[in-house]
């Protein structure tokens, strides 16, 4: 029974992980970037794309799937053409395995960071997570996989839980469950629970660790205590460079003479100029001879016409 019980355990979750065809994510990553700037205790999220990814992403309403810890290079482990192992992950049916960092460079990813996290914190959760290499997954426990075939409508409030629902060790590997133990270890929070006490003179916050088989990819991204970097803006970001496709790129050779602003010598200043500049000017510059708007003298009184506009006299009473 415990043979079949492994078999059927081990075919669902190949099902589970197996890719799904026409991805393509709308922010790839820029590999020579994210390499410059990833470093020891950042965490990984990625979007994932097998079928098990799209039901996480359901049932956490995110758009991360998977999260990975960068520990560095791993002493022994690396990819058959010499790129070393950098990460560590937890997958289901596989257990905590380690993998190159060009692993997810083709997906959606995003960087989380610990802030103020010290050098000798930091090695300790990296040596946490590498020593959990080879911790297996359970795959005799079907109900933990048999949930994830059927993406029945889950109320909001349930579904943390039912992530996390199982029969105790196999299920706290599954959902950052190892990177939230990692970082535990040093007692550095995620999103811990908070508990507000004191008096009308002091205040003060009392944190309580989660169990880790609650924590989520997302709950990286939103906690408080990590910070999202973006090799993007941080590597420096102009948009004046950018180039669109529905608009041409004037030459530089023209954009000069194109250019209804011109900003230089011989340019037009669009400052107003001072009021005795203006005087100078009106002083020196001929007045234009204009005709008088009052005629001539006439011997006619009666030809004279008058200049000031007057009611008819068959209007006056």
């Amino acid at each position: 029974m415990g043979f079949v019980l492994d078999t059927v355990g081990k075919w669902i979750a190949a099902y589970l992980q197996k890719e799904l065809p026409g991805y393509e994510p709308f922010t790839p990553s820029d590999p020579e970037r994210v390499r410059g700037l990833v470093q020891e205790g950042d965490v990984l999220l990625v979007e994932g794309n097998s079928r098990i990814s799209g039901i996480i992403k359901y049932l956490t309403q995110s758009t991360w799937s998977h999260a990975a810890l960068y520990v560095g290079p791993i002493d022994g482990a690396s990819e058959p053409d010499g790129e070393s192992h950098v990460l560590i992950e937890a997958n289901v049916g596989e257990g905590v395995i380690s993998a190159p960092l060009s692993k997810y460079l083709p997906y959606h990813t995003r960087l989380c960071r610990p802030v103020g996290l010290s050098h000798e914190d930091r090695v300790t959760v990296c040596r946490y997570a590498i020593n959990r290499i080879g911790f297996g997954y359970d795959t005799k426990n079907i109900i933990d996989l048999m949930r994830y075939l059927i993406p029945l409508p889950v109320p909001q409030r349930w579904r943390r839980r039912m992530i996390a629902f199982g029969s105790g060790d196999p299920t706290k590997i599954i959902c950052s469950a190892l990177i939230a133990q990692a970082f535990g270890a040093v007692r550095y929070p995620i999103l811990p629970k908070i508990t507000r006490a004191g008096s009308r003179n002091a205040r003060r916050e009392i944190l309580h660790i989660r169990d880790s088989s609650l924590y989520m990819p997302r709950d990286f991204d939103i906690s408080p205590y990590f910070e999202i970097v973006k090799p993007t803006i941080v590597r420096g970001f102009d948009y004046l460079s950018l180039h669109w496709a529905d608009k041409q790129k004037p030459l530089a050779e023209v954009a000069g003479v194109l250019d209804p602003i011109q900003v230089g010598a011989g340019a037009p200043s669009f400052a107003p100029a001072p009021v005795e500049e203006m005087i100078a000017d009106e002083s020196s510059s001929p007045r234009p001879r204009h005709q008088s708007c009052v005629p001539a003298a006439t011997s006619d009184p009666e030809s004279v016409p008058d200049p000031v506009l007057k009611w008819p006299r068959e209007a006056i009473p």
